[in-house]
């Protein structure tokens, strides 16, 4: 799982919060962790592999928002990797994650694999956070038509660059100036948790807004292709509109118990002796919501691929074939089956006024296409719907 208690963890005079979990049934919670983040990786890879008897995705072009939702894809799927090495090796090797809590210890190796592993698990989540971000500024930024494939580089450069430099501050803040000192005062852990937890609250805060944005501007796309709002249309909107919230569910569950833990650890740092009775239920509440976090953080990667896809199925296409381009297959096949216009010269008695409109609703078409990016019946009722699909 993806907690700033894992870097914590690696102090040697770490907190009594962070003792508290780290030590309760290390052994389950390690297994739990591999459990989740294994399933989770294959069957991430499974939805990711191309499947037999599946048709490319028609798209009009290569958007910047199926990039996005690849590389969260591979973010979750790289994290895992991780959180799976991390607790392989907790498990196997207990005697050398043992030296870690040796505060002037000369084996410098336990410590830097603890320091190592968790920057690399927070790394990665935190740049799906980033990732997660982008993609609801370019779902809006496609349909107001200001994003395009090049806008990637820009999104390139946001998110790594952020996720770098915050995993970087918050670590080094947290160890200034070493090990064996970290975590003697709040000082040092409080940067550290807000670099870790600013990407995962600005993706529950702002995305939903944007993407509330987003779904009205889709209906006002609509609602103006044809100058009417028809049942495709609603539908159209109505399944677009329920893509982004499964997406906000997806996050939600995932991560929110990690929200909880770390506000009730917070709460009990605060107090002079986490062991009194009355805190009881806070511990317990705070142990159980540690082992949710070991099952729901790494689950993720899958539920994600299921929220931006659907289920893809099991039939694996592992044979390599030639695949043609979609969007030049596509404009060079006949115009009964072609869903963009065909060239200037297509038809000499077209006037000029409903060329600039056929462009305008090629452009919304596409717009739409992006969003609704792996599921077919809506790319096809929406080619159906097209003026320029059906011949005028």
């Amino acid at each position: 799982m993806a907690s700033p208690r894992l870097e914590t963890y690696c102090c040697p005079n770490r907190d009594a919060a962070t003792q508290l979990v780290m030590d309760f049934q290390p052994q389950v919670f390690c297994g739990v962790c591999i459990g989740s983040a294994s399933i989770s990786l294959l069957l991430t890879i499974l939805q990711l592999l191309p499947k037999k008897g599946q048709s490319p995705r028609k798209m009009p072009k290569a958007s910047s928002s199926s990039t996005i939702l690849l590389l969260i894809s591979i973010c979750d799927i790289l994290g895992g990797l991780g959180m799976i090495f991390r607790s392989s090796v907790w498990l196997g090797f207990p005697g050398f994650i043992a030296n870690i809590s040796v505060v002037n210890g000369t084996d410098v190796w336990p410590s830097t694999f603890c320091v190592g592993s968790a920057m690399w698990i927070q790394l990665l989540y935190s740049a799906g956070f980033w990732w997660l971000f982008c993609y609801a500024v370019d779902s809006y930024l496609v349909v107001r038509r200001s994003a395009g494939l090049s806008t990637i580089v820009l999104y390139h450069m946001m998110t790594w660059g952020l996720a770098v430099m915050l995993c970087v501050e918050g670590i080094a803040l947290l160890y200034y100036p070493s090990l064996s000192s970290c975590e003697n005062g709040l000082e040092h852990a409080i940067p550290h948790y807000i670099t870790t937890y600013a990407p995962l609250l600005l993706v529950l805060v702002v995305n939903p807004i944007l993407f509330r944005r987003t779904v009205s501007a889709v209906a006002s796309l609509l609602k103006g292709r044809q100058g009417i709002y028809t049942e495709n249309e609603r539908r159209l909107g109505t399944e677009i509109q329920m893509r982004f919230f499964k997406i906000m569910l997806v996050f939600v569950i995932c991560w929110s118990s990690n929200v909880i833990n770390e506000t009730l650890l917070f709460y009990l740092e605060m107090q002079p002796d986490i062991n009194e009775m009355p805190l009881k239920n806070i511990r317990s509440a705070a142990l159980i919501t540690w082992i949710i976090m070991g099952v729901l953080n790494p689950m993720q990667g899958f539920l994600f691929t299921l929220a931006f896809y659907g289920w893809t199925g099991w039939r694996v296409d592992l044979k390599w074939r030639k695949r043609e381009i979609p969007w030049e297959s596509m404009s060079s096949s006949t115009a009964g089956e072609n869903a963009y216009p065909a060239p200037v010269n297509y038809q000499s008695n077209i006037h000029d006024s409903k060329k600039i409109s056929t462009t305008d609703s090629q452009q919304t078409d596409e717009a739409i296409s992006m969003l609704s990016e792996g599921n077919t019946s809506s790319d096809e009722r929406l080619t159906r719907s097209s003026p320029i699909y059906q011949g005028w």
